[in-house]
């Protein structure tokens, strides 16, 4: 896995889509169009990386949690 300038991962999008559980390429696109996918950086040959501590910031933001108690 490819890391940055500061040492921090940089996934791809395939990395990116396993990561989802096997989301589409053609729905993570979407969501990009959307400006609902996690930010990415466009490397100078037009590929995708998404930094391992934005996908992880991306998903805790969308974690639905619960209120926790019993009545």
């Amino acid at each position: 896995m490819a890391r940055d300038r500061t040492g921090i991962e940089l996934l791809t999008v395939r990395q990116v889509l396993e990561e989802l559980g096997g989301v589409s390429r053609r729905t993570f696109y979407r969501w990009r169009e959307l400006h609902l996918a996690p930010a990415c950086i466009r490397l100078p040959n037009g590929e995708l990386r998404v930094r391992r501590d934005a996908l992880d910031a991306w998903v805790e933001e969308r974690t639905e949690h619960t209120g926790g108690g019993v009545r």
